[in-house]
């Protein structure tokens, strides 16, 4: 014989009195968990040559940073002293070589104080980076006042041919929106 369903009332009166299994809390973000053992990383072996290769156009200037390519950043022993390497087009080696005080300070700003005191050069081919682009400037065509119009038609009629009366005026109008 079928058991009858529970009315509504029912179903509420069991279900309030019956325990249900409590919700399952999400994990923790990984970033709170990670911090710890990162921070601990850090300290011992520092930034890398990662956090070098995203800033290099900054950190050396564009013309060199086309150049060259940090490729790892060693510790010393004792945590001081580190060795960068970096990878240079062939040619730009001796020129590299010449500059290589002015690139460790200039990492050493970036990376701490004594972060790197050597450069390794090693010549070969660099990964090519993609330009700076340049903000797009938007050219706002205002157009001259009324006298100034009449006035530049009438310095341009007397043109022999239309063709050079157009090439006038529109070197006429872009004088005049200049300031002259």
């Amino acid at each position: 014989m079928r058991r009858p369903l529970p009315t509504d009332a029912e179903a509420r009166d069991i279900l309030a009195r019956k325990r249900t299994r409590p919700r399952r809390r999400p994990p923790p973000p990984m970033g709170r968990s990670l911090a710890p053992f990162i921070k601990q990383l850090d300290e011992r072996f520092g930034q890398g040559s990662g956090q070098l290769e995203a800033r290099w156009p900054e950190i050396v200037g564009e013309p060199l940073s086309r150049v060259t390519q940090p490729i790892r950043l060693t510790k010393g022993r004792a945590g001081r002293g580190g060795t960068l390497e970096l990878r240079v087009v062939g040619p730009a080696a001796a020129f590299v070589q010449h500059q290589s005080a002015e690139i460790l300070a200039r990492v050493n700003l970036f990376l701490g104080d004594g972060a790197a005191e050597k450069l390794r050069i090693a010549q070969g081919p660099v990964k090519v980076r993609a330009p700076k682009s340049q903000p797009v400037r938007k050219v706002v065509d205002r157009p001259l006042a009324a006298d100034q119009e009449e006035a530049l038609n009438r310095a341009v009629e007397a043109a022999p041919s239309p063709d050079l009366r157009d090439a006038l005026l529109r070197l006429g109008r872009n004088v005049l929106k200049d300031g002259g």
